[in-house]
C-alpha cells in the first residue's frame, strides 16, 4: 500500500521518491479519466486553496483555478499587490496566519528560499507553481504527457535544448530518480545550477542511466525519446533579451535538430512559446509535437497534487 502524501509540500520534488512520483501520476491519470466521463469527483468539498502570484501566469492560475473547482474546493486568487510577501509582514508571519484559514496555499514567486520559509511556518500544504529555482509543477505534467505518448519513463532519453533554467533543474530532479536518460544541450555559461546537476546525478541507481551536459545541441538531440525547450529569456530577463538571442540562435529547435532524434521523438514545451525563436513553427504545428496535451496536462497534475496533499 501505497504511503500517504497527505500533509506533504511540493517544492522541488528532492524529497520525493519514485513511487511518491508515480503516485502523483497515477492519481492525475486517474481524475483526467474521471474528467473525461464527465465523473464528478468533488472529493475537495469544502475546502479552500489561497493562490498567490507575484509572477504573471495563464497555465499556471487557470489551471490551478479550474482543478481547485473541479474538486469541489474553493480558490481564492491573492495578487502581489494585495500580499507583498515578506515586505507588509515576514514570511514567517504569513505562513502561520494562512494556515489559519486555508487548507493549501499554491504559490508562484521568484525566490526558492521564501516558498521554503513560508512552507516551514505553514501547517498546510505549500505547492510551489515555480520560482526562479524550481518548476515541480510543470515536470509533473512533462512525465505524464511522456507517459501517456511512450508507455514507460525509465530507460528513455530526454533532450532538453536551451537555457538551463528551472524547467531544467525539475527536470533532471525527476529524471534522475526515474531512470531518464538526460541530455542538456545549452551554451557555455548557462548551464543549469550545478548542486541540481551533482543531486540529480547522485540518484541514478542504474549503471546505463546518465546525465549529461554538453555545449552541442545536435549531441544532446541525437537518438532522443523527447526533446524539449523552453523560451530564451525567461520572466526577469527581460533585460538580457537581445544578447540571449544571438547566443541561443545556434539552439534552436527546428526539423535538422528534430532529424537527429529518434523519428518517434516526441516535442514538448512549457508554454508560452516564441516561435521563429527556440522554436521553429513548422515543429510545434508537427505531428510529434504535444505541447497543447502537456498544457493541458497542468490541470490533471494540479488535481492530483491538491487531492493527495490535502488532508
Amino acid at each position: 500500500m501505497m504511503a500517504s502524501l497527505k500533509g506533504r509540500n511540493i517544492l522541488s520534488l528532492k524529497n520525493y521518491s519514485q513511487d511518491e512520483i508515480y503516485q502523483l501520476l497515477a492519481k492525475a491519470m486517474e481524475l483526467k479519466r474521471l474528467q473525461k466521463r464527465n465523473e464528478p469527483h468533488r472529493i475537495l468539498e469544502g475546502k479552500t486553496i489561497a493562490v498567490i502570484f507575484h509572477k504573471p501566469s495563464s497555465r499556471t492560475r487557470i489551471s490551478f483555478e479550474t482543478a481547485a473547482s473541479h474538486l469541489g474546493a474553493h480558490p481564492i486568487f491573492l495578487r502581489d499587490d494585495e500580499v507583498k510577501l515578506g515586505e507588509r509582514e515576514p514570511i514567517k508571519d504569513m505562513g502561520r496566519v494562512l494556515s489559519g484559514y486555508v487548507d493549501a496555499a499554491v504559490i508562484r514567486t521568484f525566490k526558492q528560499s521564501d516558498v521554503e520559509e513560508l512552507a516551514e511556518y505553514s501547517t498546510m500544504p505549500i505547492i510551489n507553481a515555480l520560482t526562479d529555482g524550481y518548476h515541480p509543477m510543470q515536470s509533473l505534467a512533462d512525465l505524464m504527457t511522456i507517459l501517456e505518448s511512450k508507455d514507460r519513463l525509465a530507460g528513455l532519453k530526454l533532450a532538453y535544448i536551451g537555457d538551463g533554467n528551472n524547467v531544467a533543474n525539475s527536470l533532471m530532479i525527476v529524471a534522475g530518480k526515474l531512470g531518464i536518460n538526460m541530455a542538456v544541450g545549452c551554451p557555455k555559461g548557462y548551464e543549469p545550477d550545478p548542486e541540481v546537476v551533482q543531486f540529480a546525478t547522485g540518484s541514478i541507481r542504474n549503471m546505463n542511466h546518465a546525465i549529461t551536459i554538453t555545449n552541442n545541441p545536435l549531441e544532446a538531440a541525437k537518438d532522443a525519446d523527447v526533446i524539449y525547450t523552453d523560451v530564451w529569456a525567461s520572466m526577469g530577463q527581460e533585460a538580457e533579451r537581445e544578447e540571449r538571442l544571438k547566443i541561443f540562435k545556434p539552439y534552436q529547435v527546428n526539423s535538422d535538430l528534430m532529424e537527429v532524434a529518434k523519428p518517434s521523438a516526441i516535442f514538448l514545451h512549457c508554454l508560452p512559446a516564441h516561435r521563429g525563436e527556440e522554436v521553429t513553427d513548422e515543429v510545434i504545428e508537427s505531428k510529434q509535437s504535444l505541447v497543447f496535451e502537456q498544457a493541458e496536462n497542468r490541470l490533471h497534475t494540479a488535481k492530483a497534487a491538491l487531492a493527495l496533499l490535502i488532508r
